[in-house]
């Protein structure tokens, strides 16, 4: 008898952490990745529900968002212009990869690579880069913005940020 108390206990507490384990695999997990858009256009975003690939930060708003999508149909989300920089700089499918990224001008989602580019914006993670349809003096094209992204040249770097904001 004495041995079938314990042997019962730890049954009974396998049973718990079995329970609790299926709950948690029952609960609606973040996103990272999409699957299906083979037509590569601008996914609605589940805000506090998407993370972002290269920070891990979750959504919040469409503010300067950024989708990847490619041909094979999937697609990631994007919370800095920036992140999405450091992310697809080394993907084997960065050149047909199709960027949408929302403006703050006129707050459409345009192709990534035809906006205009602030180097002073807030931005979700500080990097500066905020994307504009219309040009706007001081503005950047996408590839001088990749450039300095990838070089660093960024509001998160203090002597860049004190040169740009003179402070």
């Amino acid at each position: 008898m004495k041995k079938i108390v314990p042997i019962a206990l730890i049954l009974l507490m396998l049973a718990v952490i079995a329970v609790i384990f299926i709950s948690m695999a029952k609960e609606d997990q973040p996103v990272t990745i999409v699957t299906g858009n083979t037509e590569m256009k601008p996914l609605p975003i589940r805000f506090n529900h998407t993370n972002d690939p290269q920070c891990a930060m979750l959504l919040k708003t469409d503010y300067n968002a950024v989708e990847v999508a490619i041909p094979d149909g999937r697609t990631w989300f994007f919370d800095d212009p920036g992140c999405m920089i450091l992310w697809l700089e080394k993907k084997p499918f960065r050149d047909q990869a199709k960027i949408w990224v929302h403006t703050i001008d006129t707050e459409k989602w345009i192709d990534a690579r035809k906006a205009h580019y602030g180097v002073t914006d807030k931005t979700e993670m500080r990097y500066g880069f905020g994307a504009r349809e219309h040009e706007e003096n001081g503005t950047i094209d996408f590839e001088e913005m990749r450039l300095r992204m990838l070089r660093g040249e960024n509001l998160t770097n203090p002597k860049i940020r004190k040169k740009l904001l003179g402070i």
